[in-house]
Parts: C-alpha cells; structure tokens; sequence
C-alpha cells in the first residue's frame, strides 16, 4: 500500500512515493493525485509538511516549489481530461494560498485546469493536459466558447465552486467569463470581470 492512499502522507518520502505512483500509473489515478494535492494544500496552510520538506515557506502561501509540484501531479494525467477530485483539490488550495509567491504561475495553471475539467465535463473537446496545462499555451487558444455557455451539473458544480471563494480574484473572474458561466447566471461580462477588481 502506498502512504497516502487511504491514509495521511506523514514524511518527505511518503509524499515522494506517492507522487511516484501517479506518475508511473498507466492510468488517471485522481483518487491519489487529490491526496497529493491536498497534502500540498496542507503545506500551503501550515507552511509545514512534507511538501515543504527543506525550504523556508510561510504559511496561506504558495511559492513556485509547491506550483512546480502540482504542475508535475497534473501532468500524470497525460491526455486525460482534468477530473474532479483533482478540480475539487485545486479549488480547495486556491482557497487556502493568500499569498502568491510564485509570479502567477499557480492562477494560470489553476484557471487552465479548471477550465479543462469543466469543459471536458460539458462533452467539450479539450486538448491533452500537456497542452492545455502548459504555461506557454494561452488559455484562449484552447478554451474557445463556441458551443455556447456552459450548463448542466458542472455548470453547477462551477458555480458553486466559485461562489465559495474566500475573495474575488482575476484568474475565477476570468474563468467564470471563459466558460459562459457568467452569462448564464445572469452576470454582465462587465460585472464579472469586475470582480478581479
């Protein structure tokens, strides 16, 4: 059994073991990415941890170490569409970083994989998660509305999540303009966008 699945991941090697399974699985392993994931939140909250393991972090923040690292769990997943546990996990360390210390890498890649689940979730073609997650692809090249808003449960689920936030921030204002959301909940562009404000 790998440390973390179905249990807490304790040290710096059982982070390590676990982030190996993901990327060695042939398979989206989501259920153990979402571990690792909130192991990283975990880290981001405290500033301690076995994802901090070695380096000065503080806590409520996320540094380019921690980006990097989710980049990489992400990146198992290959061509597979961004799941939702690991779109709930992402949401969930969004929530807990009040600090960015990472130069914006963590909110692009946050929008982008977001948007990658929502409109995977919505029968959307989405290009592989090394496109799509990439921080040289522009999010609009890929994420194009031409099918219209967003409905349904993951418009929901969307929506939920966003009204959830702990503050109103560019990358979730932007998103929610990207995959319609805004529009079908009756939200002017204009005001959406006001929310980065």
């Amino acid at each position: 059994m790998v440390a973390g699945v179905g249990g807490s991941v304790e040290t710096a090697g059982d982070f390590a073991s676990l982030v190996a399974c993901i990327e060695g699985s042939p398979v989206v392993a989501s259920k153990l990415a979402a571990t690792a994931l909130a192991a990283i939140r975990a880290g981001v909250i405290t500033g301690e941890g076995p994802t901090t393991t070695g380096r000065i972090h503080f806590s409520r923040s996320i540094d380019a170490a921690d980006t990097a690292m989710i980049h990489r769990i992400l990146m198992a997943g290959a061509a597979a569409p961004v799941t939702r546990p690991e779109a709930d996990a992402l949401f969930d360390i969004h929530e807990a970083a009040l600090e960015r210390a990472d130069g914006g890498a963590f909110d692009d890649l946050f929008a982008k994989a977001i948007a990658h689940h929502v409109l995977a979730e919505a029968g959307r073609r989405v290009p592989a998660r090394t496109t799509a997650l990439s921080s040289e692809t522009v999010l609009d090249d890929w994420a194009a509305l031409d099918g219209g808003a967003i409905e349904g449960e993951v418009a929901a689920w969307l929506k939920t999540r966003l009204h959830r936030k702990r503050r109103n921030d560019g990358p979730l204002a932007a998103l929610a303009v990207l995959v319609g959301a805004a529009a079908s909940w009756g939200v002017s562009i204009t005001a959406a966008v006001d929310l980065a404000a």
